[in-house]
C-alpha cells in the first residue's frame, strides 16, 4: 500500500509542470474573453495593458517582499537590464501588438497567429544552445513531429469551419454589436497590418521565454522576478499609452467590466501564471512552456460557445485533437530526456546555486563483500554541475581503483 501511494506522489510530482501549464493557458483564455468584453464596452487598449501592468505590480511587489526576502539575490544592473527586457517582450510590447492586431484583423486571426510561438521559441532555444535537437533520437524526434502537429492542428482550428456541431446551448451571449470593430477588420489594409503586429507579438512572447531562461539561472526567484518584470512592464506601457492615449476618460475605471478586465488580466495573469511560467522555464526549458500554447485556443472555443454564443464546428474538434495529440508527444520527449538525467542522478538535488557534486558508482568484480575476502572495487565517477533544479553539464572522470579486503 505504501508502494503505491508513493507511486501516484511520483505520477502527481513527475505531472506538476504540465498541469501547471494547462491552468496558465485556461486563466490566459479567460483573458481573452474578458479583453473582448472590455473592448466591445468601449475601453482603449493601450489603457488596458497599462492598467493591466500596473494591478499585477501592486499585488505582486508585496508578494516577492514577504516570500522572497530571506532568499533572494542581490540585484545587479545585469539582472535589471534583463528584468527590463522581459517587461518589453513579454508584457508592454507583445501585449500591445498582439491587441492591435485582435482589433484590427479578428480574435480568431490574432489566437492562430498566436500559435507560432512554439515553433519561433523551439528555434531560438535550439540556436543559443537551451535546447538540443536530437533529430536522431526518438525523443527529438517526437518534440520536431509534436510542435508540428499541434501547431497544425491549431491552424485547422482557426481556418476550417466545417460543418456546425451542436453540443449544447446556453443562449448566454454577452457581446453586443460594434460597427466600429467590423468596418476595421473588413479593411484589408488594416487586416495585412495586424497580420504583421500578430507576428510581432509572437516573437516577443519567444524572445521573452528565452531571456526569462537566462534570467532563471542567476535569479531563481520567480516571485521576484516576475516582480521586476511586473515593475519594467508598468512604466513602459504607462508612458506609452500617456503619449498614446489622448482621451482621459479612457482611464476612468468603475464597479464594471473594465475594473474587472484589467484586475484578472493584471492579478492572475501578469501576476501569478507568469510567475507559474517562469517556473516551468527554469524546471523544463522554454520550450515546455511555449508547446502549451494552442490550448488556449481549444478553452476560447469552448467559453465562446458556452457564454458568447459562438458556434463549434467540425474544424473546431479535428483541431482540438491534434493538438492534444501533438502535446503528447512533446511531453513524451521531454520525459525521455527528463529520464535520462534523473538516471544519472538518482537522488533529488537542492539548492540554488552552482555546485559540482561527484556521484560514485560501484560494481563488484567478484561477488558480495559480505562472503569474499578479496575483491576488486571499480569505482567511476561522473561529475555533474547543477543550478538549481537544472543540469548544466555532465563530466565523466575515468577513475578506477583496486583496493583489496581482508
Amino acid at each position: 500500500m505504501m508502494m503505491k501511494w508513493g507511486q501516484i506522489c511520483n505520477l502527481i510530482h513527475g505531472l506538476k509542470p504540465a498541469l501547471t501549464m494547462v491552468v496558465v493557458q485556461v486563466a490566459f483564455a479567460g483573458v481573452n474573453v474578458f479583453y473582448k468584453l472590455a473592448a466591445n464596452n468601449g475601453m482603449s487598449l493601450r489603457v488596458i495593458v497599462a492598467y493591466r501592468f500596473i494591478f499585477a505590480t501592486a499585488f505582486m511587489v508585496p508578494v516577492a517582499l514577504i516570500l522572497e526576502r530571506k532568499r533572494r539575490p542581490k540585484l545587479n544592473l545585469k539582472i535589471l537590464f534583463q528584468a527590463f527586457l522581459c517587461g518589453l517582450f513579454g508584457g508592454s510590447l507583445s501585449q500591445n501588438l498582439y491587441l492591435e492586431s485582435l482589433v484590427l484583423t479578428s480574435a480568431t486571426f490574432a489566437s492562430a497567429m498566436a500559435n507560432l510561438v512554439p515553433a519561433i521559441t523551439f528555434v531560438l532555444s535550439i540556436s543559443i544552445g537551451l535546447e538540443k535537437l536530437g533529430i536522431r533520437t526518438r525523443a527529438g524526434k517526437a518534440k520536431v513531429l509534436g510542435s508540428l502537429i499541434g501547431i497544425g492542428g491549431a491552424m485547422i482550428l482557426t481556418f476550417y469551419r466545417g460543418v456546425e456541431i451542436n453540443i449544447w446551448s446556453t443562449n448566454i451571449n454577452l457581446i453586443r454589436s460594434n460597427g466600429h470593430v467590423a468596418s476595421l477588420q473588413a479593411d484589408p489594409g488594416k487586416r495585412f497590418l495586424g497580420a504583421l503586429f500578430a507576428l510581432g507579438s509572437c516573437f516577443g512572447y519567444a524572445i521573452w521565454l528565452v531571456i526569462q531562461a537566462k534570467m532563471s539561472e542567476e535569479y531563481p526567484c520567480q516571485f521576484s522576478s516576475t516582480a521586476l518584470m511586473c515593475v519594467m512592464g508598468a512604466i513602459q506601457a504607462v508612458v506609452f499609452a500617456l503619449c498614446m492615449e489622448k482621451d482621459w476618460s479612457q482611464w476612468k475605471l468603475g464597479w464594471n467590466i473594465r475594473l474587472l478586465t484589467v484586475a484578472y488580466s493584471g492579478i492572475v495573469a501578469s501576476g501569478l501564471m507568469v510567475t507559474l511560467i517562469s517556473w516551468c522555464v527554469r524546471t523544463r526549458g522554454p520550450l515546455f512552456a511555449s508547446i502549451f500554447n494552442p490550448l488556449m485556443l481549444v478553452v476560447v472555443a469552448i467559453l465562446g460557445s458556452l457564454i458568447l454564443n459562438e458556434k463549434l464546428h467540425l474544424g473546431s474538434i479535428l483541431g482540438a485533437t491534434l493538438i492534444v495529440c501533438g502535446l503528447y508527444a512533446v511531453l513524451w520527449g521531454k520525459g525521455k530526456e527528463m529520464k535520462k538525467i534523473t538516471q544519472l542522478v538518482p537522488a533529488k538535488i537542492n539548492g540554488e546555486s552552482s555546485e559540482s557534486i561527484e556521484i560514485v558508482v560501484t560494481s563488484l568484480a567478484d561477488g558480495d563483500l559480505t562472503t569474499t575476502k578479496k575483491e576488486e572495487k571499480i569505482e567511476e565517477t561522473i561529475k555533474v554541475i547543477t543550478k538549481g533544479d537544472n543540469i548544466l553539464a555532465k563530466e565523466e572522470i575515468n577513475t578506477v581503483e583496486v583496493k583489496g579486503f581482508d
